[in-house]
């Protein structure tokens, strides 16, 4: 009986010295510590400004609608009240037209007969 061949060992691989500096866990908190607060300082910067503003006006709609100033309400409603007597001279312009047509109508229809116009 022939005992079976003893496969060759491989030779030891050589150790080969790291390249770049060793990273260890404590510059890996560090690195995320910092990029931490460099986002939060530009989040805060992008918040203070124009779209920052922007963002809170949306919010502020959700939650619980505008809320304007006294000095605005006056002013709406001052052109509101304005609009609506505006709104009330076109209506009774509207009546006399309507009632001298008629009238002009009537007048120049013939005895006896109906309106032409009709």
């Amino acid at each position: 009986m022939q005992t079976p061949p003893v496969p060759p060992v491989p030779p030891e691989m050589p150790q080969i010295p790291p390249i770049g500096p060793i990273i260890t866990g404590e510059d890996i908190m560090g690195i995320v510590l910092f990029s931490m607060a460099g986002l939060a300082v530009m989040v805060w910067l992008i918040a203070r400004g124009p779209i920052g503003h922007a963002i809170g006006e949306v919010i502020k709609r959700w939650l619980g609608g505008a809320r304007h100033e006294p000095g605005e309400l006056q002013e709406l409603n001052t052109r509101l009240d304005a609009m609506q007597h505006q709104l009330a001279e076109l209506a009774e312009r509207q009546d006399f037209t309507e009632r001298m047509l008629a009238q002009v109508r009537r007048d120049k229809a013939l005895p006896g007969g109906s309106d032409v116009a009709g």
